[in-house]
């Protein structure tokens, strides 16, 4: 047999090898992007309610919880957002982003010129209560928002989400996903600094 008659092969990487390496590149460079989503649609999402008064739906108290006192934990009254500068947290128990971000709520309890009011959303009660006993209680009061409805009112994409609301009822921050130790003394302490200042 004449060595010209034998099958000749490419050298080099086939298309379907290359392709696959395409995607697999592609694939890791959308998972390190989503690493930095929470700051990154904190910063792009807008929020048509900056401006306007908050929603005025009550929520229940959740069932069970109590202050450090023993007292019941109140739910969520509109009228707590008048005359003081409010920040409220949507979370919930199953949330591990809430987890993350609780130490720094515990942080802003502290601050003398904030209250802090909690929307659990979606959540079991004993699940809610669990969590706070354990990680601590910032809250000043908790409603129960068990279908979600309280907080598609507040547009809320998911949680965590944090609102700050002027002491006359207009909402003045948002924040989406979870309150890092840099969003806390970049942009929420200075809205609470401004809010005071007015």
């Amino acid at each position: 047999m004449n060595s010209t008659d034998a099958p000749t092969r490419r050298s080099g990487i086939s298309w379907p090898i290359m392709i696959a390496v395409i995607v697999f590149f592609a694939l890791a460079g959308v998972f390190a992007y989503m690493l930095v989503l929470p700051d990154r649609v904190a910063s792009t999402v807008p929020s048509a309610l900056i401006g306007r008064d908050a929603p005025q739906t009550p929520l229940p108290a959740v069932e069970g919880m109590t202050t450090e006192a023993g007292d019941p934990m109140p739910g969520f009254d509109p009228a707590m957002l008048e005359g003081n500068i409010s920040l409220v947290n949507i979370w919930g128990s199953w949330c591990a982003p809430c987890r993350e971000e609780h130490p720094w709520l515990m942080e802003l309890a502290n601050d003398p010129r904030i209250r802090l009011i909690g929307f659990n959303y979606k959540d079991k009660p004993e699940n809610a209560i669990r969590f706070l006993r354990q990680l601590g209680n910032p809250y000043d009061a908790v409603g129960a928002d068990g279908n979600g409805r309280t907080a598609i009112e507040w547009g809320v994409y998911g949680v965590p989400e944090t609102f700050i609301v002027g002491p006359d009822g207009v909402i003045a921050y948002k924040h989406v996903g979870p309150i890092s130790q840099d969003i806390m003394t970049r942009k929420i302490v200075p809205e609470i600094d401004r809010l005071t200042a007015e």
